[in-house]
């Protein structure tokens, strides 16, 4: 058992759900949460009002599954995001667990 973390912004929530659908991951856990890029000095420096910008919306999606199930939901993000006309790809990522109850 490993857990699978993905973020995605949130114009991309329904596709992710569609993604771990399609991977057989039906129990996960979802979040909204603020997304942020660093930007150069230069540009901060000429913004005012730089330390008031928020973030993008984001979701972050988290599960506890087997390998296989993950193997097969990055082979379809990585398509996902091959077709995507934005700068904003859905990132995942996968932990192991060492221990579980």
């Amino acid at each position: 058992m490993k857990l699978v973390m993905v973020t995605a912004v949130q114009e991309f929530q329904k596709d992710v759900l569609k993604l771990f659908k399609k991977a057989n991951i039906e129990s996960f856990s979802s979040s909204d949460i603020d997304g942020y890029k660093s930007v150069s000095s230069v540009l901060m420096t000429s913004n005012w009002f730089s330390s008031l910008k928020g973030g993008t919306e984001s979701s972050l999606f988290f599960s506890f599954t087997d390998e296989e199930n993950i193997d097969s939901l990055f082979d379809l993000i990585k398509v996902f995001n091959e077709n995507l006309e934005t700068n904003n790809p859905v990132r995942a990522i996968v932990l192991p667990i060492e221990k579980y109850i």
